[in-house]
């Protein structure tokens, strides 16, 4: 499964790690990939990927469950 928010399409970035020696070695900054429920646009449910900035900032269309009293 590939490491990209299903929303924004957000994923790994490279970059170097620098020592005090200046000497640089490969690293990846991964995003913070999250398992949701969501509402696609034709009413089904399914569990995606996304990244946090995704959840915080709204764009995830979540499920809303009701709870029956019994």
């Amino acid at each position: 499964m590939a490491r990209r928010c299903a929303i924004c399409g957000k994923g790994p970035v490279t970059g170097h790690n620098v020592s005090h020696a200046n000497n640089k070695t490969k690293r990846r900054w991964i995003p913070n990939l999250q398992p949701v429920k969501h509402v696609g646009e034709d009413g089904k449910v399914r569990r995606i990927r996304v990244c946090t900035r995704c959840i915080r900032s709204g764009k995830v269309n979540k499920p809303s469950y009701v709870k029956v009293a019994l």
